[in-house]
């Protein structure tokens, strides 16, 4: 029995019980929207889920057992989603642009033997070379059956005749329990699986730390599954009682017909995401729709300006994948970068290497640990150096830097693998970013350091022009020059039609690092160009 007031029942958590529960309460009121496909009730979500779980009981899935879904966001990563959470198993999303040998790393630390993938990924699993321990891989899609020299191959079709009786799982299943595991990008080395509990997953986006998010409400979900800005917010809707639309991914053309078409009402825009909204010209109607809520990370520049001609509340928030959003603003904030206050629940300290508190005022890294258990990542699978690295002192350390006010906003910086030193200064490089995207010509813009040619470094920015617009690389530090510290000015500027993204629609920095200075990148010093402090 549950004698903690700090952990839930489990069917306010758990998604088998909580799904149940959400199906008895009203089986005909919908909970999906899929774009150009199915619109499923509570109770149909709930036979599909069922089914499905039986399937793949049949082929010998667990409780326990990880299973890899390697699947566009769409109606069949949802049933094989939920049906292993169903089972009391683990769910492992994997990016859909994986291969080779970063493929290869990701299904062996995951310790699957079942995989679920799209037919056209599936010949990648030879190619990266498939881990001993899959033994069965399930098609979805595609006209004919794929080969693989290691382990077999079912298609939906052939499953979906399995007759199997449901069994249940042997215990039931806590809300402290493994519900997935996500890989990080792993720029600065191998991907990592963050290990996340229901807790964490329910404690972000529960009524008490997101109360502006009710059962009427519907988000849309642009992001895909394997992300948790993806499937966190289609669990926080479960959880609250609403439902979502889904899409395959964001699409700045098709936003508003999206938003309108399934009728909702909440969103998440990441990064870049939010200039394509933001930055489409303006239309009569632009106030003339459903949505109420959006969420940006980072915050917007002009929130009132994009709260009145959208008529919506902004918020932003910080989040990583190994926590429960525990920086989050109230509508539309006022504080330019800021990305609110410590919800209840939560701790926050920003601290310096040595693990002291700075300054109000002072950069330093951001630690975090929460009042309820199991609120933030167990570990990651298979990584103990890594996990006792991250989890120091009894804080969890996210390797992001940022400052404090005396009224407790916080203001994100950096990550501390991105910040640049230049003349012995300290310097931002999403401060340089914002920047640089005022500029009316500036589409996207990504800031990193390449060496200096005595020490430290110097300051690359990578810049694409809004479509049919070119930009005179002077002009453009013209323009950033009064509007930041000498030292912070781009010393060299190189100009992209498109910034390389992941499929999470971040800029992939670390390629960009690793271009450097190519051929056509422009030198502010040899052009003649001087700043003046």
């Amino acid at each position: 029995m549950n004698t903690d007031s700090r952990v839930p029942p489990r069917d306010e958590v758990v998604l088998r019980y909580l799904l149940e529960r959400r199906a008895a309460e009203d089986p005909e009121r919908v909970f999906v929207v899929f774009d150009g496909g199915p619109v499923w009730t509570r109770g149909e979500l709930l036979e599909q889920v069922r089914r499905t779980a039986a399937q793949l009981q049949s082929l010998g899935v667990g409780q326990n057992d990880h299973v890899v879904c390697w699947l566009p966001n769409g109606p069949e990563m949802m049933r094989f989603w939920f049906a292993i959470n169903y089972l009391g198993a683990v769910f492992v999303p994997i990016n859909t642009a994986y291969r080779g040998g970063v493929l290869s790393h990701v299904l062996d630390n995951a310790d699957a033997e079942v995989l679920v993938g799209a037919a056209e990924l599936i010949p990648r699993i030879d190619e990266a070379g498939s881990p001993e321990r899959l033994r069965r891989v399930i098609q979805v899609g595609g006209t004919e059956r794929c080969s693989l020299e290691g382990p077999d191959v079912v298609t939906v079709d052939e499953i979906a005749e399995t007759q199997h009786v449901l069994v249940e799982p042997a215990e039931p299943v806590e809300p402290w329990h493994t519900q997935a595991i996500y890989y990080t990008s792993g720029t600065t080395g191998p991907s990592k699986g963050v290990l996340c509990s229901y807790m964490q997953s329910w404690a972000g986006f529960s009524p008490q730390a997101m109360p502006f998010l009710t059962r009427d409400d519907r988000f849309l979900i642009n992001m895909p599954a394997f992300h948790v800005g993806g499937s966190t917010l289609v669990y926080a809707m479960l959880v609250n009682g609403g439902s979502v639309a889904v899409t395959a991914r964001f699409s700045g053309e098709n936003f508003w017909r999206q938003i309108r078409e399934s009728d909702s009402t909440a969103v998440f825009l990441l990064g870049v995401m939010a200039q394509f909204v933001e930055r489409r010209a303006p239309a009569p109607d632009d106030a003339r729709n459903p949505l109420r809520t959006v969420f940006t990370s980072p915050l917007i520049d002009d929130v009132a300006g994009f709260a009145q001609r959208f008529g919506v509340d902004v918020y932003t928030i910080y989040n990583m994948t190994e926590l429960s959003a525990p920086i989050v603003s109230g509508p539309n904030p006022t504080l330019r970068g800021t990305c609110g206050k410590v919800r209840a629940g939560v701790e926050v300290r920003l601290v310096d290497e040595a693990d002291r508190e700075v300054p109000i005022g002072d950069v330093g890294e951001i630690v975090v640990r929460t009042d309820a258990p199991w609120t933030v990542t167990h570990g990651y699978y298979r990584m103990p150096e890594a996990t006792a690295k991250a989890w120091r002192n009894g804080w969890f350390h996210t390797g992001d830097s940022a400052r404090r006010d005396a009224e407790g906003n916080f203001f994100f910086v950096d990550r501390l693998k991105d910040a640049i030193r230049r003349r012995g200064e300290n310097i931002s490089s999403m401060e340089v970013e914002n920047e640089i995207l005022a500029h009316p010509k500036v589409r996207e813009a990504a800031v990193v350091a390449v060496p200096g040619e005595i020490s430290e470094d110097e300051v690359l920015a990578i810049v694409s022009p809004v479509p049919g617009e070119t930009i005179d690389p002077v002009e453009l530090i013209r323009f950033l020059e009064p509007r930041m510290a000498h030292y912070m000015v781009p010393r060299y500027v190189r100009f992209l039609s498109e910034l390389p993204k992941t499929p999470t629609a971040k800029i992939q920095k670390n390629v960009l690092r690793e271009a450097a200075l190519t051929e056509d990148t422009w030198d502010r010093e040899k052009s003649g160009i001087t700043i003046s402090r």
